[in-house]
């Protein structure tokens, strides 16, 4: 019996991290998907069909035939051939493949590890959560889309924002519950006092700025001042007007938008050096490691975004951006779980 308890442990931990690169893969395909102006190339859900892609002339001529009734066809893809379609579409196929992939690959185990009964209820609990996490997710990348069909060329920047919020919300949710797994410990990230909070707000904050960057890239904010220190020849772009104190808030603005990036990099890093400091005073030499490896992180991060905006956007250069986003939520979370007892 215990044997068999270790295997599906074992097993349990092995499909956790099989999820969480699977999530890190769909992260990157749909930061492609938004790079390439793809993720309206298939106007319909498509819940149940669309399992395979295209394979006649006639029914690629129907997928064409529905993206030529949406604005961005109209307005700015009016001269794209069918070939051409098929790039654009073969982006969002992907991208809608492995969202269901991930549904079914983590849906069919974790039924079975319930009713087997060898993995702990707290960390079954957990699992149901990321299940649900990822239904919504589903959901909301529709809810996103829509928002693209109807008046306007591209989807909505908050419903992009917040499809990638909750990406990030599933993955970290993962990572954390393999850190438990692994040490064979049950730590609640949602354990707060003083100290711990200094870790939170640090998390919080790469969040935040995560969320800004998909304003950016939801914007194409990014297509304008490709400079860097300065916008132009402005530190404040000066191509706003700010009449009243709601201006500030305009988060439809590209300007502001792209601003609001920069001054939160600077933010975060600082914030950061601060929290440093405050681990070095208090001698915690057990994090230095961990330390070292945020700073790593987050300078290569910074350093991309700078080189990402001087390139005009490069593509390559814009992905990795992104994947270190990523890896910037795993080294911030993993410095916040060796701090806790």
């Amino acid at each position: 019996m215990n044997i068999q308890v270790k295997k599906n442990n074992y097993f349990f931990n092995k499909w956790l991290k099989i999820n969480l690169l699977l999530v890190f893969f769909i992260i990157i395909i749909g930061g492609l998907t938004r790079l390439t102006d793809s993720g309206l190339s298939i106007t319909e859900w498509e819940l149940f069909s669309g399992l395979l892609p295209p394979l006649t002339e006639t029914s690629w001529n129907n997928y064409f035939d529905l993206y030529k009734e949406i604005p961005q066809y109209k307005l700015l893809n009016y001269n794209m051939s069918l070939n051409e379609f098929k790039v654009i579409f073969y982006w969002e196929y992907i991208h809608r493949i492995l969202a269901r992939l991930i549904g079914l690959f983590f849906l069919i185990p974790l039924v079975y590890f319930y009713f087997d009964k060898s993995v702990s209820k707290e960390k079954l609990n957990i699992c149901f959560i990321i299940f649900s996490l990822i239904l919504t997710q589903g959901v909301i990348g529709w809810y996103m889309v829509k928002s693209g069909l109807i008046d306007v060329v591209t989807v909505s920047h908050f419903r992009l924002s917040l499809h990638l919020f909750f990406a990030f919300l599933i993955i970290s949710t993962i990572f954390w519950l393999i850190l438990n797994n692994e040490r064979k410990k049950i730590k609640s990230f949602f354990d707060f006092n003083k100290k711990k909070g200094l870790f939170l707000i640090f998390i919080f904050l790469v969040f935040v700025q995560i969320t800004i960057g998909a304003f950016v890239s939801g914007l194409d904010a990014g297509r304008i001042y490709q400079t860097w220190p300065l916008m132009g020849e402005t530190f404040f772009p000066n191509d706003i007007v700010i009449k009243n104190f709601i201006n500030i808030f305009d988060l439809n603005s590209h300007s502001l938008v792209q601003f609001y990036h920069r001054i939160f990099a600077y933010f975060l890093t600082t914030y950061f050096l601060f929290l440093s400091l405050y681990l070095f005073i208090k001698k915690e030499k057990k994090l230095y490691n961990s330390l070292m490896i945020v700073f790593t992180i987050l300078t290569v991060q910074i350093t991309l975004g700078i080189f990402t905006l001087l390139s005009g956007l490069n593509i390559v250069l814009a992905s990795a951006h992104q994947i270190t986003s990523v890896l910037l939520v795993f080294s911030s979370i993993y410095l916040y779980y060796s701090y806790i007892k």
